[in-house]
C-alpha cells in the first residue's frame, strides 16, 4: 500500500517508480498512470534517469535502472539470501525462469528472479509490480492473505475463491496465459518460523514447453525448493 511521507515530490518519484515497475511505459502511459501533468511526469522520469534508477529500453519506453539492483544488493534480506541459493538450482532443474514474490497490499512485487541462459523465457525483472488478479504466484499469496485482502481482489480476479481453496488444500498454484498469453507458470507458499506465509516461489516459461499444466511436470521440484527455502529461513 501506498505511503504519503509529506514530501511532495519523493512522493511523486516514488509514484514513477511503481508506475514503471508494473511495466515498462512511455510518457503518455506513465502520466495516466500516476495522474501527473506531463511536465512533472517527465521531469521526475529524466532525473530518476541521471540516477540510474530508471533506464530506457530498445523502444524507448522507461524501464527500472540498474542503481535498483546495486542498492537492493546491500539489503540484508533472510529470505534473497535463502533465494541465492536455491534459485539457482531450481532453475537448473526446470530449464526455466524462476522467480520470488513478495505481497504488498493488493500487488506482488518480484524481489529475485533468475533466467535460463538460452532460449525463449518469462522475463520478470526484479522490482516489477503485479496486481494479484492473474498469475499462479498470485494466486498463492492471496490463498494466505488476509480474508479483507481476497475480498478486495476477486471480484477482478481471473479465478474464483474456490481456487483459492484448492490451492490451500494442494499446495500449489498453476495458471496458463492468464498474467500473459503464451506464459504458463507455477507456484508454491515461502513459510516463515512460525509457518506464515511470506513469498511466493515461481517457475515460468512458454506454454509450449511447460504445457498447460504445468503443476503435473514441476510440482514436486517446486515443492522442494520452496521447502528448502523455509529451512534456510
Amino acid at each position: 500500500m501506498r505511503q504519503d511521507s509529506g514530501i511532495g515530490v519523493l512522493d511523486k518519484a516514488m509514484g514513477v517508480l511503481h508506475a514503471i515497475a508494473e511495466s515498462p511505459c512511455g510518457l503518455a502511459d506513465l502520466c495516466e498512470r500516476t495522474g501527473l501533468p506531463r511536465a512533472t511526469a517527465h521531469r521526475l522520469a529524466a532525473g530518476l534517469e541521471v540516477h540510474r534508477l530508471l533506464a530506457r529500453d530498445q523502444e524507448g519506453r522507461w524501464v527500472l535502472g540498474s542503481a535498483i539492483s546495486e542498492l537492493s544488493a546491500h539489503v540484508n534480506d533472510p529470505l534473497l539470501a535463502a533465494g541465492a541459493t536455491v534459485l539457482p538450482r531450481l532453475r537448473e532443474i526446470t530449464g526455466e525462469s524462476v522467480q520470488l514474490y513478495r505481497r504488498d497490499g493488493t500487488a506482488r512485487i518480484c524481489v529475485a528472479a533468475l533466467e535460463p541462459p538460452a532460449g525463449l523465457r518469462d522475463t520478470v525483472p526484479v522490482g516489477t509490480r503485479m496486481p494479484l488478479t492473474a498469475g499462479s504466484g498470485a494466486k498463492v499469496l492471496l490463498a494466505f492473505s488476509d480474508l479483507a485482502t481476497q475480498q478486495a481482489v476477486l471480484p477482478t480476479a481471473k479465478y474464483t475463491d474456490r481456487t483459492l481453496a484448492e490451492v490451500r488444500k494442494r499446495g500449489w498454484a498453476q495458471s496458463a496465459a492468464e498474467r500473459e498469453p503464451g506464459v504458463a507458470s507455477i507456484s508454491a507458499p515461502v513459510r516463515d518460523a512460525k509457518g506464515s506465509v511470506i513469498a511466493a516461489i515461481s517457475v515460468s516459461g512458454p506454454i509450449d514447453r511447460m504445457g498447460r499444466r504445468p503443476g503435473a511436470r514441476w510440482a514436486a521440484d517446486l515443492l522442494a525448493a520452496a521447502e528448502a527455502l523455509t529451512r534456510r529461513l
